[in-house]
């Protein structure tokens, strides 16, 4: 069954079912040799305890290496509340019990940025890279990871826009993409978000920005069905240009990974619709 948004197109729906990732101990395939490379993992749907180990395995050995290699994980999440540095429980605009009944977690977590809703419809995007051997600073990283966001809104002409001290990409329906970044041992973790065709009802139980400007998607902004594939595409190539990689590797998927089912997320969350 498809939910309609309230401008009549469809949305991501929330399934009973999503794909977790299990038997983390796998090896992550990354070369040996000295590269300069950025490698690219397509995960799918995967919890985001699971997103989160991995960014974890992968920082602790990007850090021990001394090249400029990184890694970039995208994914999309069942839904999930995360709050970072910023944020509080005064974010939420629905009490915490609620989303629990939900099935919806609530993680506190060590990156920049407010309180986010997560879920499908949504892409995840978490690079991990060392700052110093790429010769970037924290502010201007955080400031690339906008412009190539901005860069993916241009090529789908959706006029969009960045704002001092308010960390993300806005536009005139409200806030597009959230970025929240953290930093350990000269790698980074966490990333950004990018609303392709989420249900923004769900979204908007949570306050991403300080300004209290409500999320949207480029969905809902261009009014025509927007596939997750080609954002993707774009995000990835964007990326890459805007961190100065001038090649990467694409794996759809980590080798020897198990993939079973979780029950989290079951029907439309009508206690949280009255938030349009």
């Amino acid at each position: 069954m498809q939910v309609n948004s309230p401008i009549g197109l469809p949305v991501a729906e929330p399934q009973g079912y999503f794909v977790v990732m299990s038997d983390l101990d796998s090896p992550l395939p990354l070369t040996a040799r000295f590269s300069a490379s950025l490698q690219v993992f397509l995960l799918g749907t995967v919890d985001f305890d699971s997103a989160l180990r991995l960014q974890e395995r992968l920082r602790d050995e990007v850090s021990q290496r001394r090249d400029r290699l990184g890694g970039l994980f995208i994914c999309e999440h069942p839904p999930v509340v995360t709050i970072g540095r910023e944020g509080s429980q005064t974010h939420l605009r629905r009490d915490v019990s609620e989303f629990k009944k939900l099935g919806i977690d609530i993680r506190w977590l060590n990156r920049g940025g407010g309180a986010w809703m997560q879920s499908p419809g949504q892409i995840a995007v978490y690079p991990i890279v060392p700052l110093q051997r790429l010769g970037l600073g924290l502010s201007e990283y955080r400031q690339r990871l906008e412009l190539a966001a901005l860069d993916v809104c241009r090529e789908l002409r959706v006029a969009a826009h960045r704002i001092d001290e308010e960390p993300g990409i806005f536009c005139s329906l409200g806030q597009l993409a959230t970025v929240g970044v953290a930093v350990r041992s000269g790698v980074t973790t966490h990333g950004l978000t990018l609303n392709v065709s989420p249900d923004l009802s769900l979204l908007r139980t949570a306050c991403p920005n300080s300004r209290d400007l409500r999320p949207t998607s480029l969905q809902a902004v261009r009014q025509r069905l927007t596939a997750i594939p080609k954002v993707r595409e774009s995000l990835i190539r964007n990326l890459t240009e805007r961190l100065g990689y001038e090649q990467s590797h694409l794996y759809t998927g980590i080798p020897g990974l198990k993939r079973t089912t979780r029950r989290v997320f079951v029907g439309e969350p009508e206690e949280l619709r009255p938030f349009k």
